[in-house]
């Protein structure tokens, strides 16, 4: 990937989970509508308190992506991690299926960044 690929991935994936954790500050129990009924049954917690831990997750992912250029793979992980539960915990659906998008993205910011290479290059 060059560098400036790179870096366009970087500050867009950041942009995204900073502005989709603002928007779930500001009305935690309309974007918990969207986990299935099982999904919340699982909440160890109320649902607006999850719903406010992920906006502090999401906003933590796309502070870090943004400000910190170092160690990338860490939030890129986390930020798979997490497209990968709100996948299984939302189902896909019309609202979700543009998350697959930002599951490869981070997927690529990951494997791009990852300090230590499974395959060896050529």
């Amino acid at each position: 990937m060059s560098r400036a690929g790179f870096h366009i991935l970087r500050v867009g994936i950041a942009i995204t989970f900073l502005w989709i954790g603002v928007l779930i500050f500001r009305n935690p129990e309309s974007w918990g509508s969207y986990l299935q009924p099982w999904a919340t049954k699982l909440l160890p917690i109320p649902l607006v308190e999850a719903m406010l831990g992920t906006a502090i997750l999401d906003i933590v992912i796309g502070g870090w992506l943004l400000f910190i250029d170092r160690f990338v793979w860490i939030p890129a992980a986390f930020a798979f991690l997490h497209l990968i539960i709100v996948l299984v915990g939302s189902g896909i659906t019309d609202i979700t299926v543009r998350d697959i998008g930002l599951l490869a993205a981070t997927l690529a910011l990951l494997v791009e960044t990852f300090p230590f290479r499974i395959v060896r290059e050529r």
